[in-house]
């Protein structure tokens, strides 16, 4: 039997991996796991962390890639990519897939515990298995994908070995919160590729966008005293306090910009607008947690 060569350039190999959501995920894990263990942690612990994440969480998006090739090549923001374009061979994306899923769930489970691979693997088969299925059937499936898109803090706190408490939840709450506008403006940006797709979104049940404006209000609303619960269960301090309340109020002020304007140019806006929330908000963990 003849072994085809690879193809693809490690530009193609890395849109298909989605490294750029890879480069937010890990480390969110990685610094959830630094504040599980009090502020410091073991290099080794973190590297194996961060490659048992990286594997599983770019396994993740091979496989949704591969799971959605055909709807892909009808949209026009999807159809350059490189399983509709031939550049990366389906057999190709479906070894690593399931390859990289395989090592990567290994692997945390030998370094990093049953808890912490069982998060990962329940992460990959409820984005994969469930919220990909989801978009061709129902809008539901929004809030089902917030949901995995929201496990990175748990695995990462559950790999410093004092299982999940009150912390855990609330950061993974905190994602959670965060994540519901970031898809719901990003569904209304691409609303006309998603009908050509044939994709079931929230936007596309709602020609106007006033549905889906309100609802991401509510919950740009709600993550504000969300964010403030690490200070009353005593997990940081006034650095926190001030500047997760002042983050989340600039969030919800452009939640409800859009919500209000509803034009595709301010999608890009909110996008970047929720792009930076989670970034700044965990430099804000770091620089209260080290002051």
């Amino acid at each position: 039997m003849r072994i085809l060569p690879v193809k693809g350039t490690p530009r193609d190999w890395a849109e298909l991996t989605n490294n750029r959501l890879q480069l937010l995920a890990t480390p969110s894990a990685l610094i959830c796991y630094w504040i599980a263990d009090g502020g410091s942690w073991s290099w080794w612990q973190a590297f194996a962390l961060a490659l048992g994440m990286m594997a599983v969480g770019s396994s993740t998006a091979a496989l949704n890639q591969l799971l959605e090739v055909d709807i892909d090549k009808r949209m026009p923001h999807t159809c350059n990519r490189p399983l509709p374009t031939g550049r990366i061979r389906k057999r190709d994306a479906f070894v690593w897939g399931v390859g990289g899923a395989v090592f990567g769930i290994l692997w945390l489970l030998l370094f990093c515990g049953p808890l912490t691979a069982w998060l990962a693997a329940a992460m990959l088969v409820i984005y994969d298995y469930i919220y990909t299925p989801l978009k061709r059937i129902t809008p539901v499936n929004v809030f089902v994908g917030a949901v995995p898109a929201a496990f990175p803090p748990l695995i990462g706190y559950s790999a410093a070995g004092v299982g999940l408490d009150a912390m855990a939840g609330v950061l993974f709450l905190i994602l959670l919160l965060w994540q519901l506008p970031h898809f719901l403006s990003r569904a209304w940006y691409h609303r006309l590729d998603y009908q050509i797709g044939g994709l079931h979104w929230l936007p596309g049940a709602d020609p106007t966008g006033r549905n889906a404006g309100k609802r991401s209000v509510h919950y740009a609303l709600t993550l504000i005293p969300a964010s403030q619960i690490p200070m009353l269960i005593d997990h940081v301090g006034l650095i926190y306090l001030f500047g997760a309340c002042t983050m989340s109020l600039a969030f919800m002020v452009a939640v409800i910009f859009i919500g209000m304007y509803r034009k595709d140019t301010k999608g890009v806006v909110m996008a970047w607008a929720s792009t930076i929330y989670v970034p700044l908000l965990i430099a804000l963990l770091i620089v209260d947690l080290l002051i």
